[in-house]
């Protein structure tokens, strides 16, 4: 098939928008919480509620995109991330708010699951692999981006001024004038809208999906999970969403509580950071990949990100500032690491086992919420303390991890070894 560079920019589109509206909570988590005067708990409810959707979406969604098409899957999901963020905007209460996330999660997982296959079809597949960094990179950028946009839009608010921007003009007559925050969910109600717009306007390619992209019955699902190893990288997903959004969730916080700093300026452009050097990270990583085992990358970084986390939550305000954003460099290759590890370990029914590990997604509901648990009872700092045991899960998975297949290095072929 011709490449259709139209779509390819399309898709990059998606990514960008998937990623504006999934990381944003890290940022706005602290004025929500004073907002509706939360306990911890039930501002780990938050990230809850929308990585919750993931581990309930993830599977049932490859059944979606196989019966319906990808176009009809991802119109779908830009409704449901709509009708979420514009049911906020106009009742702007906490139970709503779990609702919408819900919602907003429920769609962004069905296009995660949809545009990769789309992104090989457009692109073609011998460009794949160099179009999925650029998608990465995309994502980093949106997952950077999204929290200066927060910040930009809060404090344009609450300082009205008669040169404000066209932005600030739009959204201010649609945001109470007490929750500034509000206005963020505004905008993601106009990407969701404008984005279902662009695709219902978009002629879509058929996907023939290669056989470890199709997703098989409940049965084959359940047989994998008979599997030992199947579940020890399962909770390896877990271990790193939990890791990463318990830290994302909590870095504005933390630098709140613990050393003074406001979110919406210092808390925000942490947490931009953080997602900016975890996308900087990216591209060592593809580097060191080439000259060094994937097992052993992943023990190094994760090694590096337990001494930088003890540093960042118990040293002083420098500490936590640099810390908290190179915890993001660390992190940075775990995910495909940790995926390429157990894909390369089965070698059949990969769809099947992608849904699986997609699901273990949720550990960024989990986590995160027994963090706001911890919080109420021994405080923030030492309820973050628990980012050791879903580190050093990780860090036992770089020494456990027996892979059919190892990666390429130079000097050296794929090896297929002889477990």
């Amino acid at each position: 098939m011709k490449r259709n560079y139209y779509l390819i920019f399309l898709i990059f589109l998606v990514f960008f928008a998937i990623s504006f509206l999934t990381n944003i909570l890290g940022s706005i988590n602290p004025n929500v919480s004073d907002s509706f005067s939360l306990t911890g708990t039930m501002t780990g409810m938050l990230p809850f509620s929308f990585f919750i959707a993931y581990g309930l979406m993830s599977i049932p969604a490859g059944m979606i995109i196989q019966k319906h098409g990808e176009k009809k899957s991802l119109i779908f999901a830009w409704l449901l991330s709509f009708s979420g963020a514009v049911f906020f905007t106009i009742f702007p209460a906490y139970p709503v708010f779990l609702v919408s996330l819900f919602l907003i999660g429920c769609g962004m997982a069905i296009m995660q699951v949809a545009i990769y296959p789309l992104l090989r079809t457009a692109g073609g597949e011998e460009h794949f692999a160099f179009n999925s960094v650029i998608a990465q990179l995309v994502f980093g950028a949106a997952s950077f981006l999204s929290p200066f946009v927060y910040s930009y839009l809060v404090i344009g608010l609450g300082n009205p001024d008669p040169g404000n921007g066209f932005l600030l003009k739009l959204v201010a007559p649609l945001t109470p004038a007490s929750l500034p925050w509000v206005s963020i969910y505004l905008i993601f109600t106009f990407i969701s809208l404008f984005m279902a717009g662009v695709i219902i306007a978009t002629r879509f390619p058929k996907v023939e999906l290669k056989e470890e992209e199709v997703v098989g019955a409940w049965a084959t699902h359940l047989e994998l999970f008979r599997q030992k190893k199947v579940i020890l990288f399962f909770l390896g997903i877990f271990c790193y969403v939990g890791t990463e959004q318990g830290i994302a969730n909590w870095i504005s916080e933390f630098l709140r509580t613990y050393h003074g700093l406001t979110p919406e300026i210092e808390g925000a452009r942490a947490v931009g950071l953080f997602w900016g050097l975890m996308t900087i990270g990216c591209f060592l990583g593809l580097f060191l990949l080439k000259v060094i085992d994937s097992k052993i990358v992943l023990r190094l970084f994760t090694a590096a990100a337990l001494i930088i986390l003890t540093f960042t939550l118990f040293g002083g305000i420098r500490f936590a500032i640099f810390g908290f954003p190179a915890l993001g460099f660390c992190l940075s290759v775990m995910y495909a690491i940790i995926f390429s590890l157990a894909l390369n370990s089965v070698s059949k029914s990969h769809g099947s086992f992608s849904g699986i590990l997609c699901t273990g997604i949720a550990g960024g509901a989990i986590v995160s919420l027994l963090i706001g648990k911890l919080k109420d009872v021994i405080g923030l700092q030492a309820g973050m303390t628990v980012l050791y045991v879903t580190l050093g899960y990780i860090l036992f998975l770089s020494f456990w991890a027996r892979p059919l297949i190892s990666n390429a290095t130079i000097g050296k072929k794929n090896e297929i070894s002889g477990q």
